[in-house]
């Protein structure tokens, strides 16, 4: 039997705190953010497809839906899109987790495929 992958996308919002800081202080929360697409980009089990910025057309905290960023990804399991989405717990910028300025939610489905008699 086959065993299909998790179709994943990983949407990301920043938090308030992103924004009160200092712009001087904003360097290492983004060096955290190439620190954690690296991760995911080489993270074994996962398969980046692409990312996906929103930044230019939603600005401000992300409390839900849009969100800031995107990763899609296709995962072979549950235990890998948590160990993904964990990162944030595991990154620091200086005393703090990641996760002080970023959330997550990974939303996961499947790859859509289109039949050969649909119409285009």
């Amino acid at each position: 039997m086959e065993t299909k992958s998790l179709r994943v996308l990983f949407c990301f919002g920043n938090n308030q705190n992103f924004f009160d800081l200092p712009r001087d202080d904003i360097g290492p929360v983004w060096d955290a953010t190439q620190e954690l697409l690296s991760q995911i980009k080489n993270h074994q089990g996962v398969d980046l497809i692409g990312t996906f910025d929103d930044d230019s057309h939603m600005v401000g905290p992300s409390g839900g839906w849009p969100w800031t960023f995107y990763v899609l990804a296709d995962v072979d399991s549950q235990a890998n899109v948590q160990s993904v989405c964990n990162l944030l717990r595991t990154i620091m910028v200086g005393d703090f987790a990641l996760w002080k300025y970023f959330k997550v939610e990974a939303r996961i489905g499947r790859k859509l495929t289109i039949r050969d008699d649909v119409q285009m």
